[in-house]
């Protein structure tokens, strides 16, 4: 189908908690490296192109700024637009100091505790990059599926369908009202080559299961219980102004109905290839642990 999709977003909560936990971390960097940008006058001999209070910046701090192949003017029009963001950044730095205790001041903890989180983090997405085994078979797939059956409950109402939208003004429409409805594998071969040729809008898949919300999207179908519109529906044949519209429903599962393997294969994929990468991270724990046990590395007091 042209413009029917189906998407599913997996994510693990761990993973976008810690992405956001970097985000965070590489601000307060830059921030923290901003009131080192600049130093006291007289320090330097050469001529300073901006001050906020005693903090001064220097050409010498603008030559890595500046990209090699781009005219004059952007070269000047970068240049100010960095002067002016490090302008701000040191005045809301400076009013910040005059504002925290001394204590909220002291960073040096939580920026040495930034830095060991990052290190680390680093080195396991490369370790991860290196070592992890992203295929996931069908035995592994269908292993994992048996397993957490209860895991997999349906949120939405799902179909395999066949899908023909055709204009009013189509050929042979009548064709494919006897088509959509076959189970003749010559009929369903007949059909597709309609769709080809004359079709404004079809979804011949029924390997794919769909969202049912979506479909009506698609059909301009009414239905106040969807549950027992499927129930009660197996062909489904509507027409508006302009077009005409064939569904052939092959299959359904309700919401709150166990999910069926093939909606969730990449779902489940997704949580097997993660369980793999906790399970190596932690395997390179252990083994640094024992290998620095072993040295004597290390002493616990």
């Amino acid at each position: 189908m042209k413009k029917l999709k189906t998407q599913r977003l997996f994510a693990s909560a761990g993973i976008v908690a810690f992405r956001s936990f970097l985000q965070i971390l590489c601000l307060a960097i830059v921030l923290f490296n901003s009131s080192c940008n600049g130093e006291k006058k007289d320090e330097r001999t050469e001529k300073p192109v901006a001050r906020v209070y005693e903090t001064f910046l220097y050409p010498s701090d603008l030559k890595n700024i500046v990209p090699h192949d781009i005219s004059a003017k952007d070269s000047a029009l970068l240049i100010k637009n960095f002067i002016e963001k490090w302008v701000q950044d040191m005045l809301v730095l400076k009013h910040a100091e005059q504002n925290l205790t001394t204590e909220q001041l002291n960073v040096d903890n939580q920026m040495a505790e930034y830095r060991k989180n990052l290190i680390i983090y680093n080195y396991q997405s490369e370790l991860v990059k290196q070592k992890l085994d992203t295929v996931v078979n069908q035995k592994d797939l269908e292993e994992y599926y048996n397993n957490n059956q209860e895991s997999f409950t349906l949120k939405d109402n799902i179909v395999k369908v066949w899908y023909v939208k055709v204009n009013k003004s189509a050929p042979n429409i009548e064709k494919v009202k006897k088509w959509y409805r076959s189970e003749q594998p010559k009929d369903f071969i007949s059909l597709k080559s309609y769709c080809i040729q004359f079709a404004d809008n079809y979804f011949l898949d029924e390997n794919n299961w769909l969202l049912f919300d979506e479909l009506l999207k698609e059909v301009p179908v009414t239905s106040l219980n969807p549950e027992l519109f499927l129930k009660t529906n197996r062909f489904i044949e509507v027409a508006d102004s302009s077009f005409q519209y064939f569904v052939n429903v092959r299959g359904f599962r309700i919401k709150n109905s166990v999910s069926p393997l093939a909606f969730e294969r990449e779902n489940i994929r997704n949580i097997i290839i993660n369980k793999r990468k906790l399970k190596l991270i932690e395997e390179m724990k252990r083994e640094v642990y024992n290998n620095a046990k072993e040295k004597g590395k290390f002493e616990e007091y």
